[in-house]
């Protein structure tokens, strides 16, 4: 059973009411929920940062050594004496720059020319189908929601979504998982005047716990996140007031209060540049998208300090951007595109990739060939970050990658 925003401010999306029918007539305390948080797991949190929009690839991870990166993108493509890091085949946009430190230290790395086997140019289509992660089968649930469902934890706030625009694909499906905007703003509408979650309680204390699974797993939710809003936050880092930086910032709480979060899902929208994409300046577009994600990660980072040992975070998005820029100076819908990966386990500092080369000959209708599925590349961090053995129950019929993209922990 699922509930969907039952209040402007609180969504608990995904209940599975077996698994609660052990708390049938009692709620569990914040200490007690908090002591029980993540018993069955001892994996990574696993923070997946959805770029919405068609994340340029080619901008951020610039194939600088590939001749015709320039001939495609004679104005946008990132100049090699303005890249930093690299390799000289590869080179990050200098609008990265806030999270070079940790490409230098070996906790920041890409793969490149990933994409879904399936590839589409419908924003709707492509995330909705990368979020399911399961094409070809019956399954309507979010990857997220299943890998969740499979590590065994069950803290009230082992899942969580944060932001304003709420991914729900990723977690749709029967595990427990919470939606907010912020933890501080996570209650029961009106809350502040009469003692709603009281009368919840009271409301469903005899009720059968099918019925009462949902008002249950809210209270939990509702009393871990108050445990959390009450614990002094230790913290001199500033984020960059931005919705990434806020939600970011909630994801470090959750973590350093030990709140038992398995794994969290974090919207960072505008990425669909048709026009005005721009050079790699500071006042254009991808440059200061990108200087606004970086400067959200490095202070993510330097947040969790030792704590980032047991954290892997990702990127993803529901396709590329053509390989030859537009007349607006931008670049439309295509399919091969980069990821980003970020964390103690992470062996950072390099790009991976089964490089296919942007000849008009290598290209697939214009577009970057996709010679890495995601899905495998999330498969090997689910191995070797999260205690995972075999994939079929999250994605279906894939394989991990065997890229050594991360040490086994």
């Amino acid at each position: 059973m699922k509930t969907e925003r039952c209040c402007p401010e609180l969504s608990r999306r995904t209940v599975l009411g077996a698994a609660l029918t052990g708390l049938a007539g009692a709620t569990l305390s914040t200490q007690t929920a908090f002591a029980a948080a993540g018993a069955a797991y001892t994996g990574d949190t696993l923070v997946v940062i959805s770029l919405r929009g068609g994340f340029d690839g080619l901008s951020a991870i610039a194939p600088i050594g590939d001749p015709a990166y320039y001939q495609a993108r004679p104005s946008i493509g990132v100049p090699k004496n303005l890249v930093i890091g690299g390799d000289g085949t590869f080179g990050l946009h200098p609008a990265l720059a806030p999270i070079l430190p940790l490409w230098k230290s070996g906790k920041l790395a890409a793969v490149h020319a990933v994409g879904q086997p399936d590839p589409t140019r419908s924003h709707f289509a492509a995330m909705e189908a990368m979020e399911n992660a399961a094409p070809g089968t019956s399954l309507r649930s979010g990857w997220l929601d299943r890998m969740l469902g499979l590590t065994g934890a069950t803290a009230p706030m082992a899942g969580v979504s944060l932001g304003h625009a709420m991914p729900a694909r990723i977690m749709l499906g029967s595990s427990d998982d919470v939606a907010m905007t912020g933890i501080d703003r996570f209650t029961l509408a009106g809350e502040d005047k009469r003692p709603m979650a009281a009368a919840l309680r009271a409301m469903y204390a005899g009720a059968p716990a099918a019925l009462a699974a949902p008002a249950r797993s809210a209270d939990r939710a509702l009393a871990a996140a108050t445990k959390v809003k009450n614990l002094e936050y230790a913290s001199t880092v500033t984020y960059p007031a931005t919705e990434l930086g806020a939600a970011l910032r909630d994801v470090a709480r959750l973590i350093k209060a030990r709140a038992g979060l398995v794994t969290a899902a974090v919207d960072c929208g505008d990425w669909d540049m048709h026009e005005g994409l721009g050079a790699a300046v500071k006042g254009q577009r991808m440059f200061d998208n990108l200087a606004d994600l970086a400067q959200a990660l490095a202070a993510f980072t330097t947040d969790l300090g030792d704590a980032l040992n047991n954290v892997t975070v990702l990127t993803v998005s529901e396709f590329g951007r053509r390989v030859r820029e537009n007349a607006s100076h931008g670049a439309d819908h295509g399919h091969g595109n980069a990821m980003l990966l970020l964390g103690g386990g992470i062996r950072g500092g390099k790009v991976y990739t089964n490089w296919p080369g942007l000849s008009p000959g290598a290209l697939v209708a214009g577009d970057l060939a996709a010679t890495t599925d995601y899905r495998a590349v999330i498969g090997e961090l689910l191995r070797k970050r999260c205690g995972f053995g075999a994939l079929d129950g999250v994605f279906p019929g894939v394989r991990p990658s065997d890229f050594g993209l991360a040490v086994a922990k």
